[in-house]
């Protein structure tokens, strides 16, 4: 059963370096990043051993979420082997994030 990775500066690099990666820019405080959680769990679950589904928390990662100029959240980023390729900001159907990834695969 999958997982989302949490990611944080130390393992960032290394986790979205290869293959297909979505990043969830969050924060606890944030509705509809709550909202959005869920579809998180799901995707992680759908995807596991295809895709990376990864969450940073703004909020103990600001480092990341400058690096990336994250400005609102949530903000999705969509990596593949390293390289950011795509960005989603505010919440979104689950019918968008999978197809989104399943185009990067």
């Amino acid at each position: 059963m999958g997982k989302y990775i949490e990611l944080k500066s130390d393992n960032f690099d290394a986790t979205v370096k290869k293959g297909v990666s979505m990043v969830d820019f969050w924060a606890p405080w944030c509705g509809p990043c709550r909202m959005l959680a869920p579809i998180i769990e799901e995707l992680a679950n759908d995807f596991d051993g295809k895709a990376n589904i990864c969450k940073v928390n703004t909020d103990e990662e600001q480092d990341l979420a400058v690096k990336f100029g994250v400005r609102s959240i949530p903000t999705v980023i969509f990596l593949k082997d390293g390289e950011v390729v795509d960005t989603m900001i505010g919440a979104s159907s689950k019918q968008a994030f999978t197809d989104k990834i399943t185009s990067l695969l």
